[in-house]
């Protein structure tokens, strides 16, 4: 499917680049994107929600010497367009200077045109995605007589064309896709009148490779039954297990803690750390654009600098931050192709595919090696400070005895610092899947706080 191929977008980039330096802007650049959207919520078989949308916009940033601004529009008329370069360049001269502000050298620029597998131009119908839905729901039902009612199942698809072009002359673009599904079932004891909840989800770039309907409904129900009869604990402190979804939640504090704007804006319990370490040795994390099918990836960053794959923590000693051209140039880095941007806005520091490398145990070994303790399926609330590293989060999963999930345990929160538990990382899963930009393994912490009764 071809998005707006009416419009020549890379020659409308280059149309506004040219008004802008005719207004007087020293440097500019021009992001469009260009895509369509559905979604659709299924509860108990009757379509809840549903939602389409096409949509179109286009950003322009100028630079004035040191000073600059970002504006938006969806109206890509002629007029609008010479209306926005005027006004992008007006609020451009108004602003204080910035001497980190500018593009990125001519000479970074990528220069390559990767086929990543981000694009799947399959267009299914509206018919199809609401039955996918429907099926993931109906499987969650089905598949035990404790399941008794439903949030409901979602299905998502989209699908865009970025182009990006600056007064060096770049010009690049590309396409991206994504589908997801997922499922949230309520459970109950028969007679019982307390209740669970829980969910399952699968998120891919290319439809083929998503989940089942029916392997998603499956999940969902699995993971929601075991949580009946959860229990609370009393105030100890013993090892907390992390599985997929929840390591990826601490895993996600490190990676804001990485981020240059944290950095440089002094709000990082990583402030002064590169090249020290800062985890157990048993961890490396990597931040890889390149990733093949990534949720993250892309062939150029928010400025057009190649993507690339950045070690940020090897063997537990930082390696790297993340950063842009402008947070790098405030603490004298270099990029590391991590600008993240939505169109209107100046880019960011964002993550590509952020992942903890893989251990050598599965999940079943690192629960067994357990002889009380907890196993984290659920995090609740962000009681998380970067700059000193206090963590404080509610928390539902499981308690552990004598390497064995015994009973589902609620209301607990479990406390420690960023610093010590990335330090006390001694064990690590096999069992590494990407849902999102941020991807984990289970993790067993050696020691945190468990707060209950």
């Amino acid at each position: 499917m071809t998005l707006h191929a009416t419009q020549d977008l890379p020659q409308l980039a280059a149309d506004v680049l040219a008004q802008a330096k005719q207004r007087g802007a020293t440097q500019a650049d021009v992001m469009v994107a260009d895509g369509r959207t559905f979604s659709v919520q299924v509860r108990l078989a009757t379509v809840d929600r549903l939602t389409k949308a096409r949509e179109k916009r286009l950003g322009l940033r100028v630079f004035v010497g040191k000073r600059s601004a970002s504006v938006s529009t969806s109206d890509f008329s002629r007029e609008s367009l010479a209306g926005l370069v005027e006004e992008t360049c007006a609020l451009a001269r108004a602003v204080v200077e910035d001497e980190a502000s500018g593009l990125p050298d001519p000479s970074l620029m990528t220069q390559e045109r990767l086929d990543l597998g981000i694009y799947d131009p399959t267009e299914l119908s509206t018919d199809a995605q609401i039955e996918a839905a429907r099926r993931a729901e109906t499987a969650a039902m089905s598949a035990d007589a404790r399941i008794v009612n439903s949030e409901g199942a979602d299905f998502n698809s989209a699908a865009g064309r970025v182009v990006l072009a600056n007064s060096h002359g770049f010009l690049g673009d590309y396409r991206s896709s994504s589908f997801s599904l997922s499922v949230s079932p309520i459970a109950a004891e028969p007679g019982g009148t307390a209740m669970q909840r829980d969910s399952w989800y699968d998120v891919r770039r290319t439809y083929g490779m998503l989940a089942s309907p029916e392997s998603v409904g499956v999940e969902a129900a699995r993971r929601t039954v075991r949580r009946l009869g959860a229990k609370k604990v009393g105030t100890t402190k013993a090892p907390v297990i992390f599985d997929q979804e929840t390591a990826a939640s601490v895993l996600g504090h490190l990676c804001s803690a990485v981020s240059g704007y944290a950095v440089y804006k002094g709000a990082s319990f990583l402030i002064g750390r590169l090249g020290q370490v800062i985890a157990s040795d048993c961890v490396t994390v990597t931040d890889n654009g390149l990733l093949p099918g990534g949720l993250g990836s892309r062939p150029f960053d928010g400025e057009g600098l190649p993507t690339r794959m950045t070690t940020v923590v090897e063997q537990g000693c930082l390696a790297s931050y993340l950063l842009d051209s402008y947070s790098g140039r405030k603490l004298g880095l270099a990029s590391t192709g991590n600008a993240s941007r939505a169109v209107g806005e100046s880019p960011s520091v964002g993550p590509t595919n952020f992942s903890l490398a893989p251990g050598p145990f599965k999940p079943d070994t690192i629960v067994a090696s357990v002889r009380h303790g907890l196993y984290v399926t659920e995090l609740i609330g962000f009681g998380v400070n970067l700059v000193t590293g206090d963590y404080s989060r509610g928390a539902a999963g499981y308690w552990i005895e004598n390497g064995e999930l015994a009973y589902p345990v609620e209301e607990i929160t479990i406390a420690g610092n960023l610093k010590d538990m990335l330090a006390n990382i001694d064990m690590i899963g096999n069992d590494v899947v990407f849902r999102g930009r941020v991807a984990s393994p289970t993790l067993k912490i050696r020691e945190m706080t468990i707060a209950g009764n």
